[in-house]
């Protein structure tokens, strides 16, 4: 299912609603060379019965560039152990596909947690460290990266991390500070255009990258950022294309670093994700290959 550059990868947000089985065949019938897996579709291929072993199977020929995500990385205190434990499940699941990486997200990752925050100091859902300074920020964020880094190892995997755009930490700079932090050579990062274009990153700022730090590339669209704090549900339900992200611009910046690792196609417009997934993601893989390989 692979090819050794420039590997288009199905994301699982264009089929959302589908198994594991029928993201595996959609890739297969589009042309995808590999497959960048949501953890619940694994999570559900087991619950329903199916064997470890089973799942080894199902994909032993199948090109997994990683799983997603661990969330709210920088978690601290009781939550902590929450934490680790997460990350070893995904951990075992990311072997058991095998996975090159795993996905890990900053938090908080519900964004109404930042809104409480910022109109009235205080949220009643979980606020990661929101109210720290920066700097308290940046060192307890690659405190726990390093830990999630020594355990990946042990699984032979790579973290990637994605810096969701409403919390702290989201710029480019702050991420590879994360990672020069987190002193640990199975920590890379993921581009993703949307998370980028909202938290003001340009795409002249991505150019400069050292290719080395970067894992993986998700292309995307948005609708018009006004400023403020980008609600994802909104913004990004549009068909990749069709938004105001100019997409050339974006992948041009990408490939002036010398990338050439994998692209996957992140999709969140509802309407899609309700029709014929087949289609989309058929439509979908014409959009990445003259991005990406022309």
């Amino acid at each position: 299912m692979e090819s050794s550059k420039n590997i288009l990868a199905l994301h699982s947000t264009v089929a959302r609603y589908s198994t594991l089985a029928m993201d595996i065949d959609i890739a297969r019938d589009t042309g995808f060379d590999a497959l960048e897996i949501n953890s619940g579709k694994l999570e559900g291929y087991l619950a329903a019965g199916h064997s470890e072993q089973e799942l080894k199977a199902l994909l032993s020929d199948v090109t997994v560039t990683g799983i997603g995500y661990l969330r709210d990385i920088e978690r601290q205190g009781s939550a902590t152990g929450d934490l680790l434990k997460e990350a070893h499940r995904l951990f075992t699941l990311a072997s058991l596909a095998g996975a090159k990486g795993v996905q890990v997200l900053t938090g908080p990752i519900n964004v109404q947690a930042v809104i409480d925050y910022r109109q009235q100091g205080r949220t009643s859902h979980y606020a990661g460290l929101l109210g720290h300074t920066e700097a308290e920020q940046s060192a307890l964020t690659a405190g726990n990266l390093r830990l999630l880094a020594d355990m990946a190892k042990d699984f032979g995997l790579l973290l990637y991390l994605e810096a969701l755009s409403w919390t702290p930490l989201n710029s480019i700079e702050q991420q590879l500070q994360l990672l020069d932090r987190a002193e640990r050579s199975n920590v890379r990062m993921v581009i993703d255009y949307w998370h980028c274009y909202t938290s003001g990153v340009t795409p002249e700022v991505v150019a400069r990258m050292n290719k080395d730090v970067i894992y993986g590339v998700h292309v995307c669209d948005s609708l018009q950022f006004e400023g403020g704090i980008p609600n994802e549900e909104i913004l990004r339900d549009v068909p990749t294309g069709s938004g105001v992200l100019d997409l050339r611009e974006w992948t041009d910046a990408v490939k002036a670093t010398g990338y050439d690792g994998w692209w996957s196609c992140e999709l969140f417009c509802k309407k899609q994700q309700q029709q014929n997934s087949y289609a989309v993601a058929k439509d979908l893989k014409g959009l990445l290959e003259r991005l990406v390989r022309n």
